[in-house]
């Protein structure tokens, strides 16, 4: 099976790291976000990648040309010329994945151990990794007026979030933009006709790498074994 990663956004959010560099070769704990997640889909038993780029694709291109052999992965790239979202850029790798019955795919700037391997589409066109939402701000909890305890970015366990982890039947080609979200076009039209559904991580670790704050946390949530067991 394959997995395609998004690896063509601008992040602009990281500027000015981004200015020269590509999010997903952005470094956390010492290597590129790419590098990690694919450490974590090969655990899970894959090795076959399609990379979806754009911005300063011959960065991400020259990158994994130079260490695929080294990996022990397949890399196949498809080009966006000009933004295309999520799901027109999805569309644009069609040639590459049309032989798959299923594939992986995964936003280019998450760090996550979510067991992907866990994920059946059971009859779902996409099916989506769901993590426990994370408040991102403190909260205090009340006895009338009286605050009684402060909880600093608590999980809101009634609440499940998109991880940005997917698996794919190869009929959500039917269903792709031209131009525009998965988001706001595809699991839309999916979940009005009940082919969209989620499988829930509860104690999975994620973190959407998006400011610099994000990667000092995940380098030093990785440095302390929080994300894999071991720390290589």
């Amino acid at each position: 099976m394959k997995a395609v990663i998004l690896a063509g956004g601008y992040g602009k959010r990281l500027r000015p790291l981004t200015d020269t560099i590509p999010k997903p070769l952005v470094e956390v704990a010492g290597k590129p976000i790419v590098d990690w997640q694919v450490r974590w889909l090969r655990q899970h038993g894959i090795t076959s990648f399609v990379m979806l780029v754009g911005y300063l694709r011959e960065k991400v291109i020259d990158y994994f040309d130079a260490r695929k052999a080294e990996m022990g992965i397949k890399v196949e790239y498809s080009v966006e010329e000009t933004p295309l979202g999520t799901g027109g850029a999805l569309r644009n790798a069609q040639k590459l994945l049309g032989d798959e019955s299923e594939f992986f795919m995964v936003n280019g700037d998450n760090i996550t151990n979510i067991e992907v391997s866990k994920m059946k589409l059971d009859g779902s066109i996409a099916k989506l990794a769901l993590v426990p939402l994370r408040s991102t701000y403190g909260i205090t909890r009340l006895e009338g007026e009286r605050i009684v305890k402060f909880d600093e970015k608590p999980i809101l366990p009634e609440y499940w979030m998109n991880a940005g982890v997917y698996l794919m039947s190869k009929d959500i080609f039917k269903y792709l933009p031209e131009n525009g979200n998965l988001e706001a076009t595809t699991f839309i039209e999916l979940s009005k006709s009940g082919r969209l559904s989620g499988t829930k991580f509860a104690g999975a670790y994620f973190k959407g790498v998006d400011s610099i704050k994000d990667m000092e946390e995940a380098t030093s949530d990785i440095k302390s074994g929080k994300v894999f067991n071991d720390k290589s």
